[in-house]
């Protein structure tokens, strides 16, 4: 199905072929004066210069070509030369039928769909997740299923941080409290404990005890960077420790990520790479890409055109230990030997925009990925506080992200009971916290969402949870007002099924019909842009433009039963394109609010 605006603009290129001008003037775009028209086409300004004729001219010659019209219902020249458009309420409503009956409201599928790994999430094992991982986690969450929809096949991927010297400082931090544990005897021959020897709570305060240490005992640092090498180098015992490790923090994690609805197709991690190193590094030295500089091996990445320094990417340090550059190429590879994807997406803050600059151009130089392998780094803002600095608790830490989730559920059902209240209805404590929990997640994701990923933003509770505004609550509210209607209706025995939209009675339910038939445009724009704040923009003029209906119309009081059947099956639409888009960024809509 052809995008509303692309139909609207072929026959635009027709009446501007039929004026003896070339077609290509003919694009028509969404009006900026809504006030004067529905759309607009500047192509008699852009030909004015082409053809040595006054703009006002060519457009009087254009609109005269488009009198009969079977699209537009108005074309009216504008001086200086612009073309105003209105287009027929039959046209539109044909298209709003189209969009009903299509697979995913007629998007067009892609020829040849893409293999694309999102890389988001990205959090050390043995740590609780913060307020640090939310942005990585919902933006990566939504992009991987805005690709899918658009009809690629997407991995997302959370790529643990699970090999390094914090593995060695929990090993130290154990064997000090437990030194009679079967992991540090070395001639211990039999199977180890099925069950770890702590709990996930036990695990999240060893790691900061033990990182504290190392960094005032050089003797305990030394302990954990042996202890760290014995692991990597295959210690039996250690390597069943390691096991334990990331058994319970993957399940704890996994528990987590649930809560925010986001989940992963690979649990990989750094360890998984450990193996392909060695061999990367050489051919990168036999290859001649890499070289020694101050006892550390390197490959250079600047290029001529660059206007700012690129330093080399380092490969290995000088004590011969590989670092997240080295681990992240190896990835690279194991992700391009094995799956072949023709785009890689990274999820990480914006500060680390170099440092993938620098990776990705080793990845190319030393022919890890092929040519036309696109490599993609998208930098998210910070999630701060109303005094504009990163987000952090009344005492001045990080916040665990299930304090946060918790902290905003509980705003959420005090203001679902408030309102139960002034509408004087009652509702279970049960129902409450489920509505609470599922009106809180939209309310932290699309209040991230909803600003483009680059840029910092303010977490503000008040706003993020207000019923109205540009909020995911206003938008669920609007969800389940159509869900209300939608069972009235059927309450009244109106079918649901076999409905057609009628001809649009009155400006609001056309422009709320033009907002519908915005969809492709703003689904193509999504997934090209890896823009998810698009969809937010979206939703967020759609539930208004229906809301205006809404309190314009009295739907179920309509006498006319093929009227009011038109308008359930519009609702029935609005509804169902909401729906599509809230949970392409991550989240529902419960059945009342």
């Amino acid at each position: 199905m052809k995008k509303f605006l692309d139909i609207i603009s072929e026959e635009m290129k027709k009446a501007f072929e039929a004026a003896g001008y070339d077609p290509e003037l003919g694009k028509v775009t969404l009006s900026n004066r809504p006030d004067l028209c529905e759309f607009q086409c500047n192509g008699a300004m852009a030909g004015a210069k082409q053809y040595h004729k006054a703009p006002i001219m060519i457009a009087n010659e254009v609109a005269d070509k488009l009198q009969d019209s079977t699209v537009f219902s108005e074309v009216t020249a504008a001086p200086p030369g612009f073309l105003n458009l209105k287009v027929r309420e039959n046209f539109i409503t044909a298209y709003m039928n189209e969009m009903e009956q299509s697979d995913k409201f007629g998007l067009v599928m892609p020829d040849k769909p893409q293999k694309i790994i999102i890389d988001y999430g990205g959090p050390n094992v043995a740590k609780p997740l913060h307020v640090g991982h939310l942005r990585s986690a919902i933006i990566g969450e939504s992009i991987k299923r805005i690709c899918r929809y658009a009809g690629h096949d997407v991995i997302g991927d959370i790529h643990l941080g699970d090999w390094g010297l914090q593995m060695g400082l929990i090993i130290t931090e154990l064997k000090q409290r437990q030194p009679e544990l079967v992991y540090f005897d070395d001639n211990y021959t039999g199977e180890y404990p099925a069950e770890a020897p702590f709990t996930i709570s036990e695990l999240e305060e060893i790691y900061p005890t033990a990182s504290a240490k190392s960094k005032e005992d050089e003797a305990y640092k030394a302990a954990a960077m042996e202890a760290t090498y014995k692991l990597q180098n295959g210690a039996r015992g250690y390597r069943a420790l390691w096991d334990h490790i990331i058994a319970v923090s993957v399940s704890d994690l996994k528990k987590n990520y649930a809560n925010l609805n986001v989940e992963f197709d690979l649990w990989k991690g750094e360890s998984d790479v450990h193996d392909i190193i060695p061999g990367m590094v050489e051919k990168m030295k036999r290859d001649g890409f890499a070289y020694e500089s101050e006892g550390a091996w390197v490959v250079d990445v600047k290029e001529e055109t660059d206007t700012k320094e690129i330093p080399p990417c380092m490969i290995l340090k000088s004590d011969g230990a590989s670092l997240y550059n080295t681990t992240d190429l190896a990835t690279i590879q194991d992700r391009m030997e094995t799956y072949a994807p023709d785009k890689l997406i990274y999820l990480t803050d914006k500060r680390q925009d170099l440092y993938f600059e620098q990776v990705f151009r080793c990845a190319r130089k030393t022919g890890l990925v092929k040519d036309e392998t696109e490599l993609v780094h998208i930098g998210f803002g910070t999630m701060n506080g109303k005094d504009g600095k990163p987000f952090k608790t009344r005492e001045g830490g990080v916040m665990r992200l299930e304090n946060l989730i918790r902290e905003i559920n509980e705003e959420m059902s005090r203001k679902i009971h408030e309102n139960a209240e002034t509408k004087g209805y009652q509702i279970d404590t049960k129902e409450a916290e489920e509505t609470a929990r599922i009106v809180g997640l939209a309310a932290i994701k699309y209040g991230d969402l909803s600003n483009q990923a680059s840029k910092d933003y303010i977490f503000d509770m008040d706003r993020f949870t207000s019923f109205e505004g540009d909020t995911g609550p206003y938008i669920l509210y609007t969800i389940v007002r159509i869900k209300s209607i939608l069972a009235k209706y059927a309450e009244q025995g109106g079918k649901l099924t076999d409905i057609v939209i009628g001809e649009a009675a009155n400006a609001s339910e056309k422009a709320l019909m033009l907002e519908l038939s915005q969809f492709h445009a703003m689904m193509e724009g999504a997934f090209e842009e890896i823009a998810p704040h698009k969809i937010c923009a979206y939703i967020y003029d759609l539930a208004n433009a229906f809301n205006k209906f809404y309190h314009e119309t009295k739907i179920l009081t309509e006498t006319d039963d093929g009227k009011k059947a038109g308008w359930i099956a519009l609702l029935k639409l609005t509804k169902e394109v909401l729906e599509t888009c809230i949970e392409l960024l991550g989240f529902s809509a419960p059945e009342r609010m």
